[in-house]
């Protein structure tokens, strides 16, 4: 089996495939506080709940937009695991050719959900992920990575509301269903989740245009969407044509797929490692 890590800002997602099937993926709250310890006996818990065994794990893959967590997740792994796990960095291999002016500064996530579309749908593409930041990524139908969007997401463009003014409380991020409010709960949601339907449409509309004439190419660009807020977006606005919420996952098995190397058991880890570790 293949343990998958998506670490974002707010929530990670892990997901364990068994030959090409998901067949099982779970939710936690991102913590910097936590130690590999910590990380390990939640993991064993839902391995647990599920009829899991960690002695099944062939091997790890983990992206991650959060670096401080990173050490903590491959201590982790090697401890409770015995692997050494696979990170999406700079030199792996996933078939894109990066156009970004320094490739290195292309989330890891935005890489992972662009191999992954390729692969489900062809190019060329818009993949939107709505998490913590809304980013827009441009994809040509030759698997060229152009670049694309970061925008403030739902999330934070809420709490910003709370946080920086006097007066405004929090809000359930719930659609209000019209945009003349009369009390201020409802005129928040309102502005928060229209403006940013409307921020969508605005920006995949503009990104459709030049991406066509960048790419030279007269297919119309499919928009894939995913991440917590996708299926509440794709309501609103009529520019998403699927919604994948497992998009990030599939992504990373099939980043492991092109990098694997015999079956697995090349890393696993000596025990002598684990003494340097703990």
């Amino acid at each position: 089996m293949l343990l998958a890590f998506d670490v974002g800002n707010t929530n990670i997602v892990l997901g364990v495939f068994k030959d090409d099937e998901l067949i099982q993926n779970w939710r936690l709250e991102t913590d910097n506080s936590k130690s590999a310890d910590e990380y390990g006996m939640v993991i064993k818990q839902l391995f647990d709940y599920s009829g899991l065994s960690f002695d099944d794990v062939e091997d790890v893959i983990i992206s991650t937009v959060v670096p401080s967590i990173l050490f903590t997740l491959q201590h982790m792994s090697m401890k409770y695991l015995s692997r050494r796990a696979i990170v999406i960095e700079p030199g792996i291999k996933t078939g894109l050719l990066i156009k970004y002016d320094n490739p290195k500064q292309v989330g890891a996530d935005r890489i992972v959900n662009a191999v992954a579309a390729c692969a489900k749908y062809g190019g060329p593409l818009i993949v939107i992920d709505f998490g913590t930041a809304t980013t827009f990524c441009a994809i040509t139908e030759k698997a060229e990575y152009l670049g694309g969007t970061i925008a403030p997401g739902l999330k934070i463009s809420s709490e910003a509301l709370f946080e920086m003014t006097a007066q405004l409380p929090k809000v359930e991020l719930e659609e209000p269903g019209k945009v003349i409010c009369k009390n201020t709960i409802q005129s928040m949601q309102s502005g928060l989740i229209y403006g940013h339907m409307g921020t969508v449409q605005y920006i995949v509309d503009k990104m459709k245009k030049e991406l066509m004439e960048i790419s030279q190419c007269s297919v119309e660009p499919k928009v894939i969407a995913t991440g917590g807020m996708s299926t509440m977006m794709e309501s609103g606005v009529d520019c998403i044509d699927v919604v994948d919420k497992m998009l990030t996952l599939e992504g990373l098995k099939l980043i492991y797929e092109k990098n694997k190397k015999g079956n697995g058991k090349q890393r696993e880890v000596d025990p002598c490692e684990l003494e340097t570790l703990n």
